[in-house]
């Protein structure tokens, strides 16, 4: 009965509007568009697609992946005579098939001791302790929220979560800063917001009458706040890539915490990187003398950092760089432990409880893993890989540049669409050139400088209903790009 009385309430509207479209005496092609866009707006005659159906570019790579090297490994064998293309394409589902099995069970341990230190924290009260930290600078970055409102400690405890790599409290944190969002985004301004805001609304208003901005916006248009808030999401910023060392712990490396420093590292110029375009074009003032503090300490003391390993030879950069991670990480276990004990919290049960989901994560992720290798094992079997490479390797030459990355960045070019999917890219690459390889560091460093744009912004956007997306797309990805290319210079500082 309610669907019934929303479709004649719809008639309704309709009629009305090609009334109105009528008395401006618009033309015929204008009245056909205008009832095109009207028709394809409602939600009953053209229902939005769910979630999972905007999102389907892993699909598409993984479909991607066996076609190409089918037709790859049949061009070979008809015109090439290459007899051994298809029992080495077979032979490496069945080997990839158990490597994904075998680096899952590895994981089981490693992972359940970090998920247990993470719960302690958690329940600890140290994402509250970032949030806190976070507060002036945040402030700042999202001028649109008013003072005081609950959607402030909803963005600094995803960050937070973020920065401490706890994923599973991070997404339900994030989706619950966007429903806040959305609701400032169709809400009026307040006095509180007007003045500098209002103003900023008149310039980029514009002819469409939409309001781009976190208040008095259309509520399928994102705001300026939402978009600063999925950038700092996607730019990946992490204090501590518990999987990346997990992963390099699992696949052999003498000193799996030797990308912990150039991750940090990389990971900073990203969301520096994120942080400015954003900025500009949302016209935020970085001159502002928080803003000028804050990331001017940070870049100052990123410089110190780069500046006093470079002046190391590369033996003892190594050395100090695990050295530093080591200590660090060790660091953070026992504070998390001592805020546990402050917030009288059962420590011992607290890393149980967190341990059973790292079980339960080691046990999910098999089929992901197996999925992904396997499609990766037949596209290198056919060939089609080291094509790929071949390809760009013969242009960075051709540009007279070091083709020493080329074999690190299939996991670069994968991790803007897929998180699994770069993962994937990253155990193929310390499978093929060794974990403590160049390309097998390097790739473990671009899994952990950026994070998964397109599946955020379609997962973020699409649970409030956001279709015009504006700027996100654009400096996400310019995000993306700083990250990569700081990931591959300092990767040639400490392991080149």
């Amino acid at each position: 009965m309610r669907i019934q009385r929303a479709k004649v309430r719809i008639i309704l509207q309709f009629t009305i509007y090609n009334l109105q479209l009528l008395q401006k005496r618009c033309v015929f092609w204008q009245i056909v568009l205008s009832n095109f866009c009207f028709l394809r707006n409602s939600p009953y005659l053209c229902p939005p697609k769910p979630i999972f159906a905007r999102n389907m570019v892993l699909n598409y790579i993984w479909i991607a992946f066996f076609v190409i090297a089918f037709v790859i490994a049949l061009f070979r064998l008809v015109f090439m005579g290459d007899m051994e293309v298809f029992p080495e394409m077979m032979n490496s589902t069945f080997d990839t098939s158990k490597t994904a099995f075998e680096i899952s069970l590895g994981l089981t341990g490693v992972l359940s001791l970090w998920l247990g230190i993470m719960k302690i924290g958690e329940q600890g009260g140290v994402i509250n302790l970032f949030a806190r930290l976070l507060s002036p600078i945040f402030t700042k970055l999202f001028p649109e929220i008013p003072k005081g409102h609950p959607v402030t400690g909803s963005i600094f405890m995803n960050i937070a979560a973020n920065m401490l790599g706890l994923d599973n409290a991070a997404t339900p944190l994030g989706l619950k800063a966007m429903e806040q969002l959305q609701e400032l985004n169709k809400a009026p301004l307040t006095p509180p917001q007007e003045g500098e805001a209002s103003k900023r609304q008149a310039q980029e208003q514009g002819a469409s009458g939409v309001s781009p901005i976190g208040g008095g916006g259309r509520g399928d248009t994102a705001s300026n706040s939402m978009i600063m808030f999925l950038v700092l999401n996607t730019s990946g910023l992490t204090l501590i890539p518990v999987s990346i060392l997990v992963y390099r712990a699992q696949m052999g490396a003498a000193q799996p915490t030797d990308v912990f420093i150039p991750i940090l590292l990389a990971t900073f110029f990203s969301t520096l990187a994120g942080i400015v375009v954003t900025s500009i074009y949302q016209r935020i003032n970085l001159l502002n003398r928080t803003i000028l503090l804050t990331l001017g300490g940070l870049c100052a003391a990123v410089a110190g950092i780069i500046w006093g390993f470079s002046q190391m030879p590369k033996d003892q950069m190594n050395t100090v760089s695990t050295l530093v991670a080591n200590i660090l990480l060790m660091v953070v276990i026992v504070s998390f432990i001592l805020a546990g004990v402050r917030k009288r919290v059962n420590v011992y049960d607290a890393f149980i409880e967190g341990a059973k989901e790292g079980f339960q994560t080691a046990v999910r992720i098999i089929p992901y893993l197996v999925a992904i290798l396997v499609g990766i094992g037949v596209f290198r079997a056919s060939g089609a890989m080291d094509m790929l490479i071949d390809g760009i390797g013969w242009c960075v030459t051709a540009c007279g540049g070091n083709t020493d990355f080329v074999g690190a960045l299939p996991t670069a070019l994968m991790k803007p669409l897929s998180g699994s999917g770069a993962r994937g890219m990253m155990v193929d690459a310390m499978t093929q050139y060794g974990a403590d390889s160049f390309v097998g560091r390097l790739s473990c460093i671009f899994q952990g400088s950026t994070d998964t744009t397109f599946y955020i912004l379609a997962v973020y956007f699409g649970s409030v209903g956001i279709k015009n997306t504006r700027h996100a797309v654009p400096c996400g990805l310019l995000a993306d790009l700083a990250g990569i290319i700081a990931a591959i210079a300092i990767a040639y500082l400490f392991f080149g």
